[in-house]
């Protein structure tokens, strides 16, 4: 069976059905996001006091740790185009380092909590831990998410670029489109909860 619109765009929209999926998926991922900063800020407004970020969090790390995704964005952009490139030894190399970087990122947030577990600044501490370890604990969860994704596209599910790599490279960019949101939010959340 022919699923339609998988490879040609429709004429429509000038997309492709994969694509549209995402776009519809990730204004969901824009709206739960929108709402847990919406909620930060009116927690932090109607606070009589507020901590700063850099007082209670780790901001050399941090700013690490936004290196770190945003080299991996790179990444993923050389991997889709050495798909378009005809190029599949160096997709999975650039595929590979994406994937690396998104382990990184999570071992050094594992070390920041870490640091915060051990001197006992936990979610119950007060609002801001509360938000800090919401916000940061479910990007992190998104991170690995994106890096299962990856990990397929690079491992198993590369099977199908050798049937069809028109197919194979769609998929490659819808992923990429996912973890280009991660990295986006990850630039909203460093200098909201790290610097003000």
């Amino acid at each position: 069976m022919e699923i339609p619109y998988t490879v040609e765009v429709r004429r429509d929209t000038g997309l492709t059905n994969g694509k549209i999926g995402i776009w519809l998926f990730l204004a969901s991922e824009v709206m739960l996001f929108g709402a847990l900063f919406a909620s930060y800020i009116l927690i932090r407004t109607g606070a009589p006091t507020w901590p700063r970020g850099d007082t209670m969090l780790n901001v050399p790390l941090a700013t690490v740790n936004t290196i770190v995704l945003i080299s991996s964005s790179v990444t993923m952009v050389m991997a889709w185009a050495s798909l378009m490139r005809r190029r599949f030894e160096t997709y999975r190399i650039y595929m590979g380092l994406t994937i690396l970087c998104g382990l990184a990122f999570l071992v050094i947030k594992y070390f920041e909590y870490s640091a915060h577990f051990h001197e006992g600044a936990l979610p119950s501490t007060n609002n801001f831990l509360a938000i800090y370890f919401t916000l940061t604990g479910l990007h992190g969860l998104h991170v690995a998410g994106g890096m299962a994704v990856n990990a397929y596209f690079w491992g198993p599910g590369a099977k199908l670029y050798k049937t069809n790599p028109v197919w194979f490279t769609n998929r490659v960019e819808h992923a990429g489109l996912f973890w280009h949101f991660v990295d986006l939010v990850w630039i909203f959340l460093f200098p909201t909860l790290y610097l003000l």
